[in-house]
């Protein structure tokens, strides 16, 4: 294997890891936060990767692009406003959004690059960032969709009127679990990955926005 591609697996690993961690325990704090121990009494309210990590979930990551952590238990119920579900729901993908974003803003401190040239690790450094902030777009704009288990489904939900937000989550249980997979096993038989085709360029955008290319 070459060096380039040693040194971007390198980066990966602990990329997802760091995502993912950061993603559910963002979900487990703004719970706690906002009334519902739950999260906490699991053990879930902790930046350990292993508390978090979901091994599917990983790999899936590694082999398609996509993947998740270990959901988060909420107990809406516990929660002190029926709609803290939003900002529950929101903390997760919100939290990979401005890793990505403050990644992106270290590119820009021309004295940190300096240092990390004479120290031989730009490039290293380079690779880190980029593979970080990519991850955590992706993580952060995939869970976005609004498709049941997808935090994305609880946003819309809870941006919908109570009428239409329970006929939603009915049809979204029922079905949407469904079309996450048919979505997944898409990109192995059509020549252009459906996620990819809507994940990608919102990526890309959101690359170019944050790193000022």
């Amino acid at each position: 294997m070459e060096s380039s591609a040693l040194l971007y697996y390198g980066a990966l690993l602990p990329s997802i890891l760091a995502a993912i961690t950061c993603h559910e325990y963002a979900h487990a704090r703004v719970a706690l936060l906002l009334g519902d121990p739950t999260a906490q009494e699991q053990g879930r309210v902790s930046l350990n990767p292993l508390s978090h990590l979901d091994p599917l979930g990983a790999l899936s990551f590694l082999l398609v692009g996509f993947g998740w952590g270990k959901p988060v238990p909420v107990n809406r119920a516990r929660l002190r406003h029926p709609r803290s579900d939003f900002f529950v729901s929101a903390a997760g993908p919100s939290t990979n959004l401005l890793l990505a974003f403050l990644a992106a803003q270290l590119f820009k401190i021309p004295a940190l690059w300096d240092r990390l040239t004479i120290a031989g690790l730009a490039s290293n450094a380079q690779v880190l960032g980029l593979v970080f902030i990519h991850i955590n777009l992706v993580l952060g704009l995939f869970n976005l969709l609004p498709i049941h288990p997808l935090d994305g489904s609880h946003v819309v939900q809870n941006l919908l009127p109570r009428s239409q937000a329970s006929r939603f989550e009915r049809l979204n249980r029922s079905y949407g679990p469904i079309l996450l997979v048919l979505l997944f096993a898409s990109g192995y038989v059509l020549p252009v990955s459906p996620l990819g085709a809507v994940l990608g360029p919102a990526v890309q955008f959101l690359k170019a926005l944050f790193l000022g290319a």
